[in-house]
């Protein structure tokens, strides 16, 4: 097995620094729907100065750079104590380049150990075994003002009016983005995962923020739902940064898992506009990144 510790060195500083391009096309998009002289389009075309300053000097595009949150697809000759070693001393290496802040905290003593490691699951890596050859290793770095406005419903929801349906799953999703305001730093992205435990729902609704911006769910009545929840969020009036505006939402991605038939969850992970992710699949000794 290959030592790729220097090329997943490269990943974390391509996610950290450097703003995905559907990501991009659409906050520039949205610029062109805002105001002119207004707060909202002042917000959105100083995030576009940021993003391209934080390519040309390889720096942060956001001072938190959040929680490394890697997903490894590995063929069964590679060893997942090996890469897990790899991508521990890579993050560990970004952390001292500052490509990443010094994120990881005891929740006891509140010492920071410096270097973005820590106990069983920071950095969080998923690991699935693949056919074939291939290697590859998807990373998201998560934030923390995004991470906090995250919320799990459980449904039938009376306050909400909310049933067991998706008419039911729309009240509470939108109650989330409401609830949310400008402090998840909008215009967001909602990853939302229907059913599952209480853990399955929130692990999905992280999954799905994988999912490319422009791609279409192959479900109809989820895809139908993701249009339906970024329009009626953007016609909230929160826009970005919460300053007013028609861009509240850049993006919502929907999934959802079987239940118990006594459980109903609906969790909701908001990302903000620094949506970091990145993927790097190794075939044949070739590294590529997207």
């Amino acid at each position: 097995m290959h030592d790729i510790t220097e090329n997943i060195l490269e990943l974390v500083r391509l996610a950290s620094t450097d703003l995905p391009p559907d990501i991009e096309v659409s906050i520039r998009r949205a610029v062109e729907q805002e105001q002119p002289d207004s707060a909202a389009r002042d917000a959105l075309e100083t995030i576009l100065k940021n993003v391209e300053l934080s390519r040309q000097n390889s720096t942060p595009i956001c001072q938190d750079t959040g929680t490394p949150i890697f997903y490894v697809y590995y063929p069964a000759s590679w060893s997942t104590k090996a890469l897990r070693q790899q991508i521990e001393t890579a993050v560990a290496t970004a952390t001292k380049k500052s490509y990443l802040r010094p994120n990881s905290v005891d929740s006891i003593t509140g010492k920071n150990s410096g270097n973005n490691l820590g106990g069983k699951h920071f950095p969080t890596i998923h690991f699935e075994e693949v056919e074939g050859d291939a290697l590859s290793i998807e990373l998201m770095l998560k934030g923390g003002g995004c991470e906090n406005v995250g919320a799990q419903y459980s449904l039938p929801n009376d306050a909400l009016n909310a049933g067991r349906d998706l008419a039911g799953v729309r009240k509470v999703v939108l109650d989330a983005v409401f609830q949310a305001q400008g402090q998840g730093c909008a215009p967001g992205i909602l990853g939302v995962a229907i059913g599952g435990d209480r853990g399955s729902s929130y692990l999905a609704s992280k999954e799905t923020l994988y999912r490319k911006l422009d791609d279409v769910n192959p479900d109809p009545q989820l895809m139908s739902l993701e249009n339906t929840l970024v329009e009626e969020a953007n016609q909230l009036g929160i826009g970005p940064m919460g300053f007013g505006g028609k861009t509240t939402l850049l993006g919502t991605k929907v999934t959802h898992l079987n239940r118990l038939p006594a459980s109903f969850f609906v969790s909701v992970s908001y990302m903000c506009w620094a949506y970091r992710r990145r993927k790097m699949t190794i075939t044949n000794d070739l590294v590529t990144y997207e």
